[in-house]
């Protein structure tokens, strides 16, 4: 079977990183260009280099049109005016994993129609797409640890959202809560009650549960280490524990990478995977319930491949099995 040819904007990035990392492995992938102004002409080894080795593909400044698709890991705010600035064949299919599509109401750019990019939403879509607009981090490990009591019409109490991130969440930009002397041994709340991933959890959770009107009451923390995401939530519920239990496994059943554990969960289960686990509780009337990702991989660059795989008609797994750290 052919290769599917690939362009990457914004390759010198952590999620530029991460996708290489992926495709390089990619048995049905073959990266034709790594855009990068700022490092035309270096060799992407000399940027990231843990690919020494692996790859000696260099950064471009130039932009070929002879490719399937092209992903964009550019800033939030500057995929769209990439868009506006070049001209890329309505042929091309896209993958942004930036936040300018991911609203309903910008989804729209040019003759371009961008469907939301969460396979555990919106898989038959994704599979029909020409242009994806990836989730946000925070915004797919919440969304994962509410969608089944939204589909099963269970989400009608006030959600109480708590959810911990990595410095890489933060992006390769250096700044005064990413640098390593204020990032060690220390934690921080930003954006609390007003993180800009509220709107598009809530945009999903309306999909599925039309009557859905409740607050999402969520407290971003900044944690002291380097990749991954706990999310920690609970509002008050009827379920009995097996209930709940019964529907998230119901509900995961047809998504190979999203799992139910009867066990609790910690991070170092799915960093370095395009794992998401869940698990529950029950105290009193309360479910509690606890989600975990990779914020680089099943929040960001690992689902852009995921999607690459469904619109492409291959198995979504495709490339994806990658072993976890485990200690």
């Amino acid at each position: 079977m052919e290769a599917i040819r690939i362009g990457i904007v914004g390759g010198a990035g952590y999620t530029g990183g991460e996708l290489l990392r992926i495709l390089i492995n990619h048995p049905r992938a073959e990266i034709v260009f790594v855009h990068s102004k700022s490092n035309a002409g270096k060799l992407v080894s000399d940027v990231h280099t843990d690919l020494f080795g692996d790859t000696d593909t260099k950064f471009s400044d130039t932009l070929s049109q002879d490719i399937d698709v092209l992903f964009l890991c550019v800033g939030h705010g500057d995929a769209r005016k990439f868009l506006d600035a070049n001209s890329i064949a309505e042929r091309i299919k896209i993958i942004d994993l930036s936040q300018d599509f991911r609203l309903s109401q910008n989804s729209i750019h040019g003759n371009r129609n961008f469907v939301y990019g969460l396979p555990e939403l919106n898989k038959e879509k994704i599979k029909n797409a020409d242009n994806i607009a990836n989730p946000g981090c925070f915004a797919s490990c919440v969304q994962i640890g509410l969608l089944p009591l939204a589909a099963s019409g269970n989400l009608n109490a006030e959600v109480h959202i708590n959810a911990t991130t990595g410095s890489t969440g933060a992006g390769q930009s250096l700044g005064a809560t990413t640098h390593f002397s204020w990032r060690n041994n220390n934690l921080s709340i930003y954006k609390a009650f007003e993180h800009q991933h509220l709107n598009e959890i809530g945009e999903s959770l309306i999909q599925l549960q039309k009557d859905f009107n409740k607050e999402l009451s969520f407290i971003p923390q900044r944690g002291n280490f380097t990749r991954g995401i706990l999310a920690a939530m609970y509002l008050e519920s009827d379920l009995s524990l097996e209930e709940a239990q019964q529907i998230y496994t119901n509900y995961y059943a047809s998504h190979p990478f999203t799992h139910m554990s009867r066990k609790n969960i910690d991070l170092k289960q799915v960093v370095n995977t395009n794992k998401a686990l869940v698990y529950l509780e029950k105290h009193g009337s309360k479910l509690f319930i606890i989600s975990i990702v990779d914020n680089l991989l099943k929040g960001a660059s690992g689902h852009a491949v995921q999607n690459m795989n469904l619109m492409f008609g291959l198995d979504e797994t495709e490339g994806l099995r990658l072993k976890g750290v485990g200690f």
